[in-house]
């Protein structure tokens, strides 16, 4: 059984999601497997906007919206959480080293890295000096990753994954697809768990 997990650093629910997920996959032995996408693109394919601009003049919803945000850090532990003080943060660059790593192996390892800095020690991730020595802090080549990013079959792979994740439905982050059942949302993990079990019979 395998979750693909529409995943892009820029978002902090794709934080708290890929938290939480790990205990999902203990649990039921399925094997989430990430899909580095581009949220901005995905956007602009389906007409979506984020929330603080979708819901922004209706009153009370965000006030609401960080009141579910610190239930959910509560009730899971994410005490590491602070909420990036350069938000929002251009992703281009991460999601495309993403693809690469997911192309030529590593990729978890990554996307752990990119969310602990973008999520829990609030780096300015979309300035390419910043993230070098980011990477090279964690012990990845980062010259290396840098210089993969911009080669064609990196850009190619975001860009069809992206695409595909639309097609399937997608609209937003963090999506997750447990065979052709979708969910959205970081409140929707226990649907997914509980989605695992059922097709497991």
């Amino acid at each position: 059984m395998v979750v693909d997990f529409i995943f892009d650093v820029g978002s902090p629910n794709a934080y708290f999601a890929w938290k939480v997920l790990p205990g999902i996959a203990a649990r039921t032995g399925a094997e989430v497997r990430i899909v580095p996408c581009l949220l901005g693109g995905i956007f602009k394919a389906t007409g979506n906007q984020a929330p603080m601009i979708a819901f922004g003049n209706i009153r009370n919803k965000m006030a609401y919206e960080m009141l579910e945000t610190r239930r959910f850090i509560r009730d899971h532990g994410l005490d590491a959480f602070q909420m990036n003080p350069h938000f929002p943060v251009n992703t281009l660059l991460m999601m495309r080293m993403a693809a690469a790593a997911e192309i030529d192996g590593g990729l978890e390892p990554l996307a752990d890295a990119f969310l602990h800095f973008m999520w829990e020690s609030g780096r300015k991730m979309d300035d390419p000096d910043v993230v070098r020595a980011a990477l090279a802090e964690k012990g990845f080549d980062a010259d290396r990753l840098m210089a993969r990013a911009q080669e064609p079959d990196a850009k190619a792979r975001l860009m069809s994954n992206t695409e595909s994740a639309v097609e399937r439905g997608a609209f937003g982050i963090p999506t997750f697809f447990v065979g052709e059942e979708m969910f959205f949302g970081k409140n929707t993990l226990r649907d997914v768990e509980a989605e695992i079990l059922r097709q497991r019979g």
